[in-house]
């Protein structure tokens, strides 16, 4: 948002009263913290940044507001027999029936990895923008720190770009709903099956594939702040962004010239597993 100098009034409070998802409206609340923004902000030249920043809270909340059944879903599978038959022993019965199907998990997987999938897109998108000279708003072409003289031989995050789209092409094919794809087998004794092993792998696939587009993005937007920071113009940063950029700047030095930035991006996942960074615990 910083980097891209974006229309902080999207998170305005009054606007998320109008439609009160909780979800997206928390997500609301955090962008207002990280922006220090307390009260309404004096307009921008530009009324409506595009869609992947004014709605930011919007694609974010909706994952919120469903991590709550989806845990349900998973907690109760979870703590269930899902044997058969059932042996009750008291009664001494053999109950036989169907709990093998795991319909709610194959469901919540299914959801899980198209709600997390629009979330890697959404930061795609951002990342676009970012390393785009015509939508970056005065940030250089691919985010190169080079000098005016070098910068023809220096292609900054452009590879990184390029990568993040292709992870999450593949996140966004693999929200396929597995649970559809029931297939007939055992001479049609298991005619009706779950898929919900193939959801769960789907899903994991989905969420390594989002942490490594987060990761590019993170590194990239704090590359954007950098360089923002080099302007004449330059405004201080809000207290959270700019201990989070110093942050960043212990693991990730600013890219003025080429350099591989694999051994990088794969710690910034290694960070992201650690939680290394306390963003907006609950």
């Amino acid at each position: 948002m910083v980097a891209l100098q974006g229309n902080p009034e999207h998170f305005d409070e009054r606007l998320f009263a109008a439609k009160p998802h909780p979800g997206q409206m928390q997500v609301a609340v955090w962008l207002r913290q990280d922006l220090a923004i307390d009260a309404p902000t004096a307009p921008l030249h530009r009324l409506q940044d595009r869609y992947s920043l004014r709605c930011a809270p919007h694609v974010l909340g909706v994952l919120a507001d469903s991590l709550n059944w989806l845990r349900s879903f998973i907690e109760i599978e979870l703590n269930s027999a899902n044997d058969n038959p059932i042996i009750d022993a008291e009664a001494e019965r053999v109950l036989h029936g169907g709990h093998f199907y795991g319909g709610h998990i194959a469901f919540a997987m299914d959801s899980l990895k198209t709600l997390v999938a629009n979330v890697a897109d959404l930061l795609d998108r951002q990342l676009a923008l970012l390393v785009d000279e015509r939508y970056n708003h005065g940030l250089p072409s691919n985010l190169s720190g080079a000098s005016a003289e070098r910068a023809m031989l220096n292609h900054g995050f452009k590879a990184v770009q390029i990568g993040t789209s292709a992870w999450t092409a593949e996140a966004l094919k693999n929200t396929m709903p597995a649970s559809v794809f029931s297939r007939s087998t055992e001479c049609h004794n298991q005619d009706k099956v779950s898929m919900g092993t193939i959801a769960a792998r789907d899903a994991i696939r989905v969420l390594e594939l989002t942490e490594q587009v987060a990761a590019a993005t993170l590194i990239a937007a704090n590359q954007g702040i950098w360089l923002r920071s080099k302007a004449a113009d330059a405004h201080p940063l809000p207290p959270a962004l700019a201990a989070m950029h110093q942050q960043l700047g212990e693991d990730f030095a600013p890219v003025i010239e080429d350099r591989a930035l694999e051994n990088e991006l794969r710690l910034c996942l290694k960070h992201i597993a650690n939680r290394r960074w306390s963003l907006h615990a609950q």
